[in-house]
């Protein structure tokens, strides 16, 4: 993966391809973050894109005070949060359940292994929006504590006690669906 805030850096300077780097280096893990918001995986896809329209069309400026990930991540954020004021106006429900499909190895393992995400992913999406979102963040796409705190407006504080709270959370679900980890 590129550096995103040099890519950035030179669409602002004119190189239109940059934003396409751009794009294909965040999409997916974007797309992934913003369904553990919203929960609907196709609402998901539209609000990545509505987020990269807003670099391509805004022009925000980054300013180096952190990754460009996370900068790249609060804006997503926000833009879910955004959609759920106005659908929480008009009363709408997303109905549709999504799935997680996953990249290949051996196919039996790639299937067993896609068949455990999927199950975590659901699991994880169950619990309350705050916990699935600082599990996703800190685990599937790594970002620290501070970068994480970042992204979901909290202290750092706010974030390991949240954390700490989802992981009992996740493990008490995970043992109820007849699973047992030990990692939590």
């Amino acid at each position: 993966m590129n550096n995103g805030a040099e890519c950035y850096s030179r669409f602002l300077s004119g190189d239109k391809k940059a934003i396409e780097e751009i794009i294909r280096d965040y999409k997916d893990g974007l797309i992934f973050y913003l369904f553990s918001i919203v929960g609907d995986i196709h609402t998901s896809e539209e609000l990545a894109i509505d987020t990269f329209i807003k670099l391509f069309s805004e022009q925000p400026k980054f300013k180096g005070e952190g990754a460009f990930k996370t900068w790249l991540y609060a804006i997503g954020r926000h833009t879910a949060l955004d959609h759920l004021r106005k659908l929480s106006k008009r009363h709408e429900v997303p109905l549709e359940e999504a799935a997680d499909v996953s990249g290949e190895e051996s196919i039996e393992q790639s299937y067993i292994s896609d068949e455990e995400k999927i199950s975590l992913r659901r699991t994880i999406n169950r619990l309350k929006p705050e916990y699935s979102q600082v599990l996703y963040l800190i685990y599937f796409e790594g970002f620290n504590h501070d970068e994480t705190a970042k992204i979901m407006k909290k202290s750092k504080k706010q974030v390991i006690d949240l954390l700490y709270r989802a992981k009992g959370a996740l493990k008490k679900q995970l043992e109820k669906e007849g699973y047992s980890y030990d990692g939590l």
